[in-house]
Order: C-alpha cells, then sequence, then structure tokens
C-alpha cells in the first residue's frame, strides 16, 4: 500500500526568481531573433566576410522564378522554407527573414525597438541571475541543492540511461535534484549565463571602449556576436529540454511544486518512499 504526501521542495525565493527568469528569458530571446533578422548570417573574427559566412538564412529564386528559404551552416545547404529565410511576415505575404515572424518580439520588424526591449530585459535578466546566485549561497541552495556530491558522480551513468529510457526518479529519490539536473543547471548558471552577458557588452561599442579586452578575448565583434548566439540556442535547447521533462515526469506535480512549493512523493503505507509519483 502507498499514499501520496505533499513534501516542501522550493522556496517562495527560488519560485518568484525562477518565473521572472523564466518570462525574461522567453522575451529575452524572441527580441534577439529580432535583431538577429537585421543580418541573419554569423561570421568569425573581427570583421565581416559577407562572402564567407558561418551560417546564413537568406532567400534564392531559381530558374522558374520560385522562391527558396536556404539555410547555409558552413558548407552545408539546406531547404528551409517557411522556416528560415523565407516565411510570412505581417502582412501575411511570404518575405525573406532569417527567423519567421512567430518567433521574434515585439514586431514583425523593427530592430530599434527589438533593440530596446533586449536590452531592458539583458538588466533584469542579469539582476535576476545576481539575486539568484547571492540567494543560493547565503541560503545554502547552491551548495545543499544543486552541488554533485559522490553518489550523484557514481550514479551518473545509470541516470542518463534512465533518462533516455524515461524513468524518473521516484518516492524519496524524487525530492532532490539527480546528478544530470545539478550539472545542467551549473553550466547554464555559470557558464552560460556569464558568456551570453560578456559576449553582448563585447557587441557594444561603448562598451569596447571602456574595456578593449573584450575584443582580445573574443577575437573581435563577430566572434561575440556567433558566441552569443551560440549561448542563445543552447538556452533555448535547456529550455525545451525543461519543458519536455517537466511534462514527461509528470506536469501538475511539478508545476505544483513550482507554484505553491508542494511536490507529492508516494510512500509506503509504513512511512517509507514508495514507488511513483504524480
Amino acid at each position: 500500500m502507498t499514499s501520496k504526501r505533499l513534501m516542501y521542495r522550493h522556496s517562495g525565493a527560488v519560485r518568484v526568481l525562477h518565473w521572472v527568469n523564466f518570462f525574461t528569458l522567453i522575451i529575452m530571446l524572441m527580441s534577439g531573433l529580432q535583431i538577429f533578422n537585421a543580418h541573419p548570417a554569423l561570421y568569425w573574427g573581427a570583421t565581416s566576410h559577407f562572402s564567407r559566412p558561418i551560417l546564413s538564412m537568406e532567400a534564392l529564386q531559381d530558374d522558374r522564378g520560385r522562391t527558396w528559404g536556404v539555410t547555409t551552416v558552413g558548407s552545408h545547404t539546406f531547404t528551409t522554407t517557411g522556416w528560415f529565410g523565407w516565411s510570412k511576415g505581417g502582412d501575411g505575404n511570404d518575405t525573406e527573414r532569417g527567423f519567421p515572424r512567430w518567433a521574434t518580439l515585439p514586431s514583425d520588424t523593427w530592430l530599434a525597438m527589438g533593440r530596446l526591449w533586449h536590452l531592458f530585459f539583458a538588466w533584469v535578466l542579469l539582476i535576476n541571475g545576481t539575486v539568484y546566485v547571492s540567494f543560493g549561497v547565503l541560503s545554502g541552495h547552491l551548495r545543499r541543492d544543486l552541488l554533485p556530491g559522490r553518489e550523484d558522480w557514481r550514479r551518473l551513468g545509470r541516470t542518463f540511461i534512465d533518462h533516455a529510457r524515461l524513468r524518473f526518479p521516484r518516492g524519496e529519490e524524487a525530492r532532490h535534484y539527480n546528478g544530470i539536473q545539478k550539472l545542467a543547471y551549473l553550466f547554464i548558471i555559470f557558464f552560460v549565463g556569464p558568456l551570453i552577458v560578456l559576449t553582448g557588452l563585447t557587441m557594444s561599442p561603448t562598451m569596447d571602449a571602456g574595456f578593449p579586452w573584450l575584443l582580445t578575448v573574443f577575437d573581435g565583434r563577430q566572434s561575440a556576436r556567433t558566441i552569443h548566439f551560440i549561448c542563445a540556442m543552447t538556452l533555448l535547447a535547456f529550455f525545451v529540454v525543461h519543458i519536455l521533462m517537466v511534462v514527461l515526469s509528470g506536469p501538475w506535480n511539478n508545476l505544483r511544486s513550482m507554484i505553491t512549493g508542494r511536490y507529492a512523493i508516494e510512500t509506503a503505507s509504513d512511512g517509507e518512499p514508495g514507488a511513483g509519483h504524480e
């Protein structure tokens, strides 16, 4: 026999910071894609070699006058009509654009406002992230909940296999983050986060004037832009996987824990953890 027991999983501070981060990242990503669409190509080095981008999205016409969306990565070219290079604009007609209209904010094509949105919410993200790390250190949240322990490292291979087979922690084990979750959060917080901030600063001529070493560290503004884009796509991948795992492992239980702080685990009738969770 088993019964469900609600346990306190997330503090109020963690929940508030999580949701601020959630909505801020969405706006940052979509406004960033709006900016990217002004010149949907990436380069490496201090200058733009327009004939040799490492990634580009454009529209091309064939000999019959038909237009195709084309994405080029290095020497490989892919037809991406309707998604990248050629998709519907605000007037309902197909137009040349890097990312589709539904993926960008705040408008169809408004570079200046896209920059304002991006820079404003960049400060929100930076402040929120700083508060989160500070709170995590002072409260012990980072050490207690996110630093992998000896058991996490020992079980890392098994945890990866279980995740690949969609076998999620049950009972008492579900109370804590597993090794993969801990490493993923630490990677985003302490590597991707700082890197995306520094590369963003490097793309600003004003910041370059005050801190010229940024250009040296990132091999020029164009390289910084490319790294910034890669970091943004890494955050997007993390975001998608995170949402997928929330849905697959029990959407209501996971959402409740991040709204109310309470998470349900199953325990045996004698009070010991049982198999299964909501």
